[in-house]
């Protein structure tokens, strides 16, 4: 498995939007988990992006929080978090 990194944003709007909530915080642990472990369907619904996203994917963390992410060769890199409305 690529190694994860978090970009400087992702940092920020994770300490903003959910290190607060600690049932947030335990789901997110969890799934991240899942996705290092190779799971990409449900729970997780790992799907690409479009439009202005393209090159970008994303995973669920509950039903409106999602990670998006950029899958380089040797790391993938975690952009942002948020509900879908903050992320898209």
């Amino acid at each position: 498995m690529k190694r994860i990194e978090l970009h400087r944003s992702f940092v920020k709007n994770f300490a903003k939007r959910i290190v607060r909530n600690k049932k947030l915080s335990a789901q997110y642990e969890k799934r991240v988990d899942m996705f290092i472990g190779g799971k990409r369907d449900a729970p997780l619904y790992d799907h690409p992006l479009a439009a202005d996203l393209q090159g970008r994917r994303a995973f669920s963390i509950t039903a409106d929080v999602r990670v998006i992410y950029i899958e380089l060769e040797d790391k993938i890199l975690f952009i942002d978090i948020g509900s879908h409305n903050q992320v898209y």
